[in-house]
């Protein structure tokens, strides 16, 4: 989780430094104040009086960079690639086969490779949202979404373009950074009073008299061995005790110790959509060494290096296309648009995968970020931040689960 610097950032530990010279980007003006929020940072107290202070200088941290609309552009400059492009974007879709369920003929299925438009609308929510519960109050930026996909399609002989919708979506990203302690107070406690002012059960047990028990009370024995109940505020210093029976109500200041709730995290995406199921993503900016702004365009491979079963659309269980990695920057192999026969694909393992290579699309068809890849390497890019989310949290090995 980052942390936005009250202080000026003067020193040089810093995670997003300016380089000298440089011209202050978007980017740069907005993450020039973070820093990586460490277990033994100051936390904030919470105070109510301070709601609208805070409500009125809520954090977005990298997320305010989105504020706005957002459409795709119509760019590559891959020379190898002599088909003029419809549309800036590339989507892969595997679906199971018309005429397959559960229960018949496992593993097949269709595969469409369409170029797509894209609009993506962010609203910043003024005021962010308040999440509290306990001693943790934590306020986030609250960031909207809109986003629409259409298929971008030319049918031989027509002039005109067709285009489908394929995808709607909206949802929310949070930005989670400011994290306040919210101790217990005389008025808070008053207010969600649950017990009642005198308890026979303590009176019965332990001969406790006082109202709204709100320490301890432990078990002492005298010299013969005799056993009594005090307040833990009566026992001396090195003095024996036996049972600790808890308290039963919060005193002035209880939660200020902590534990202290500091998320591993900084971004939460929530999305629905209509032909799916809604989702929740958690992450947070990935560093390159210690700068979380990084200077330059992002680094994507090229030839065989390219060929990581992680991004393409043809998975590990579909054989891979072969034994040998595929060299995306060249044409694809010959054996693509041959006639496959159990001779020359023994196993019917290239059959499975030929239909993605032979794609017209080749080869965003494999790797549709490579599309990324060649419209960025014709731009000036200055610098870039990198946010790695996934649907999957890491937790803490507990025994017994």
């Amino acid at each position: 989780m980052l942390k936005r610097n009250k202080e000026s950032l003067e020193t040089g530990d810093q995670l997003f430094r300016k380089g000298s010279g440089e011209n202050q980007g978007a980017l740069t003006q907005i993450m020039s104040g973070y820093s990586k929020l460490l277990i033994d940072d100051p936390v904030m107290p919470f105070k109510e009086e301070n709601l609208q202070e805070i409500a009125s200088n809520v954090d977005y941290g990298v997320l305010e960079a989105l504020d706005g609309t957002w459409v795709s552009y119509n760019a590559n400059y891959n020379k190898n690639i002599g088909e003029a492009s419809l549309a800036g974007g590339i989507h892969t879709t595997i679906m199971p086969s018309p005429g397959t369920n559960s229960g018949t003929i496992p593993g097949k299925f269709s595969f469409d490779c369409e170029e797509y438009i894209e609009k993506l609308t962010f609203s910043l929510v003024p005021g962010g949202v308040r999440n509290r519960g306990g001693a943790s109050e934590l306020f986030c930026g609250a960031v909207k979404y809109e986003q629409t996909i259409k298929s971008v399609n030319k049918e031989a002989g027509q002039q005109n373009l067709q285009y489908e919708s394929i995808h709607e979506e909206n949802g929310m990203y949070l930005w989670l950074s400011d994290v306040y302690n919210h101790a217990a107070t005389k008025e808070s406690i008053e207010k969600d009073r649950g017990i009642h002012a005198f308890s026979d059960e303590d009176f019965k047990k332990y001969g406790y008299t006082g109202e709204y028990r709100d320490e301890p009370l432990v078990q002492v024995k005298d010299e013969n061995g005799t056993p009594s109940y005090i307040l833990l505020s009566g026992l001396k210093e090195g003095q024996e005790y036996f049972e600790i029976i808890p308290a039963q109500e919060l005193k002035p200041g209880d939660g200020i110790k902590g534990p202290y709730f500091i998320p591993d995290y900084s971004i939460s995406r929530s999305g629905v959509i209509p032909h799916g199921s809604t989702i929740t993503l958690l992450g947070d900016i990935a560093p390159s060494g210690t700068q979380y702004l990084i200077n330059g365009a992002p680094q994507f491979p090229y030839g065989l290096p390219a060929w990581q079963t992680d991004h393409l659309s043809i998975s590990k269980t579909m054989g891979g296309a072969g034994h040998e990695p595929i060299n995306l920057d060249l044409p694809a192999p010959e054996w693509v648009h041959e006639t496959l026969t159990d001779k020359n694909d023994e196993g019917s393992n290239k059959i499975y995968t030929q239909r993605i290579l032979a794609n017209h699309l080749y080869p965003y068809s494999v790797r549709p970020d490579l599309r990324l890849r060649d419209t960025l390497s014709g731009q000036n890019v200055s610098n870039y931040v990198f946010v790695q989310m996934s649907s999957k949290m890491k937790q803490v090995r507990r025994e017994g689960f």
